[in-house]
């Protein structure tokens, strides 16, 4: 299993914020707190959902991130301009159904990251037609739920040297 660097602890510290108020989130360490870990631990996550992601939280997630104001706004289904007032609004908390998508994305994002090593390697991933995928690009699958858990799918059997 991967180790937790002090960079990941510093690059975590909204994340860390946010859960503060959970209950369940007070048995972790602080070491052990990270997206990885708070992604996997699903009545987190639904209870999070619950509360609403934060502006702030928000933005920590999207500058770790291949995706810009404009993906965003599509995979939320949130007019650009709309989504550029939430950001410069320090108390705006998305819509529990924003906030689920944002998890989501999330989830991709900190998988990714981790199966190809850089975010640059991801990244192009993300851009690249592929057959296992019916030879869409995985970003063009990002913008449903069903879409997200293909591509989930695809990144674990990537993991686990399974290709098709």
């Amino acid at each position: 299993m991967r180790t937790i660097s002090q960079k990941d602890i510093k690059k975590n510290s909204e994340l860390k914020e946010y859960l503060k108020g959970f209950k369940r989130a007070k048995d972790l360490k602080n070491s052990e707190l990270s997206y990885t870990r708070f992604l996997s631990d699903k009545l987190l996550v639904a209870r999070a959902v619950k509360k609403g992601v934060t502006t702030i939280l928000f933005t920590e997630i999207k500058s770790n991130s291949p995706f810009d104001d404009k993906q965003w706004s599509n995979f939320l289904d949130i007019n650009i301009r709309t989504l550029q007032r939430y950001r410069k609004e320090k108390n705006h908390v998305f819509k529990q159904i924003q906030s689920e998508k944002i998890f989501e994305l999330a989830e991709v994002i900190s998988l990714g990251n981790e199966v190809f090593d850089s975010p640059e390697n991801f990244t192009l991933w993300l851009e690249t037609p592929s057959i296992a995928l019916g030879d869409n690009k995985p970003i063009d699958l990002l913008d449903t739920s069903y879409g997200k858990d293909i591509v989930i799918s695809e990144l674990n059997r990537i993991e686990h040297g399974i290709f098709i």
